[in-house]
């Protein structure tokens, strides 16, 4: 009986023992552990340890060993150079940038010598109270002026009035201007202009302005290129150019004869027995260097032949016309080509002028 009784207390230690281990392995299993012990619940709980990217693992191992293998034959292949090496290298590179330094620097003084700045063309405009349409003309002049490349200054010369009208239409061209005034009174349209004209070059011996001088009319009419041509000019530079009349059905062409750019004769409206006279040049159809006005020895003048600076226009004239050798026929390839054109527009003194002449005809 007692071994019985015995017997029977082992196997319910036995079951106890065996129900402990059960419950404590059953809740074990449950718990979160860092690596799976069964591939059913690792794939539940964590995706990212499937069975596939375990399998993967050891092909990455074996790409990355072999991509470790590879930069170590690189890296004794091309073996590190030593300190001196590299500082003769660093020195040849240095040489090299400075040598390449100094070449673009050359090529620059190249470029910057074979460059010509341009010069300054003064354009010198008249006007006329008698002509009610001057305004008009001098916006078209201002028109075409403002279309010609810098530098250029265009000073207009006006008599004193009570009206603005041109003060207000050159604030309005953009253009780099003088504009100057006298008081004085004149009978005679052309004496007017002279004067105006003098007026212009006294400013600019004044200011001593540097450039090339044209004198524009308002009725002038011009080709672009005839402003570029003006810049090439040296001393003194002449062109023929085209006189068109409303009353005459015909063009007159007034200027030099040239030969390339030679002057070898000019263009006269009447044959006459004169031929040692000079003939008559349009204030239009010729340019100068200013320098002349304020610096008559640069060109190899004495001082004491512009005592004649009262009347500078006529000065300038006489110069022009003493020496044909010094003038410069423009354009130089073609100097009969027209690239000036002045249309002789009626005004209404000139139409008085023509009524007075035919009354005085038929009463005479």
């Amino acid at each position: 009986m007692e071994r019985s009784k015995k017997k029977v207390q082992l196997w319910k230690k036995a079951i106890v023992h065996f129900a402990l281990c059960f419950v404590m392995g059953f809740f074990t299993g449950f718990a979160p552990t860092g690596k799976s012990s069964s591939p059913i619940f690792s794939s539940q709980i964590s995706p990212k340890n499937s069975p596939e990217q375990v399998e993967m693992l050891p092909q990455k191992q074996v790409t990355t060993t072999h991509a470790n293998n590879v930069n170590r034959s690189l890296v004794v292949e091309n073996p590190v150079p030593s300190p001196s090496r590299s500082k003769e290298s660093e020195g040849v590179k240095l040489m090299e940038a400075e040598a390449e330094a100094e070449a673009e620097a050359e090529a620059e003084e190249k470029e910057e010598t074979n460059l010509v700045p341009r010069r300054l063309v003064i354009i010198v405009t008249p006007t006329s109270t008698r002509d009610k349409s001057q305004v008009v003309l001098l916006r078209r002049l201002a028109n075409t002026i403002k279309l010609v490349s810098q530098p250029l200054l265009w000073i207009v010369v006006e008599r004193k009035s009570d009206s603005d009208e041109v003060s207000e239409l050159l604030r309005k061209t953009g253009i780099m201007y003088r504009h100057l005034v006298f008081k004085e009174n004149f009978t005679d349209h052309e004496a007017e202009l002279d004067h105006q004209r003098n007026v212009a070059l006294k400013h600019i011996e004044h200011h001593r302005l540097s450039g090339i001088v044209h004198f524009a009319g308002v009725s002038n009419v011009y080709d672009l290129a005839f402003f570029d041509e003006l810049r090439d000019i040296e001393v003194y530079g002449a062109w023929p150019m085209a006189l068109l009349s409303a009353n005459k059905q015909k063009v007159i062409i007034e200027g030099p004869v040239c030969d390339s750019s030679q002057v070898i004769g000019w263009h006269l409206k009447k044959l006459n027995n004169e031929t040692d006279a000079k003939p008559p040049i349009h204030v239009s159809s010729f340019a100068f260097n200013s320098s002349i006005l304020w610096d008559p020895e640069r060109w190899g003048r004495p001082s004491s032949v512009q005592q004649t600076s009262q009347n500078s226009i006529k000065f300038v004239k006489q110069v022009v016309l003493e020496d044909e050798t010094k003038l410069k026929g423009i354009p130089p390839e073609e100097c009969s080509k027209i690239m000036l054109w002045s249309l002789q527009l009626p005004t209404r003194h000139s139409q008085l002028a023509a009524l007075d002449s035919n009354i005085a005809r038929r009463y005479k």
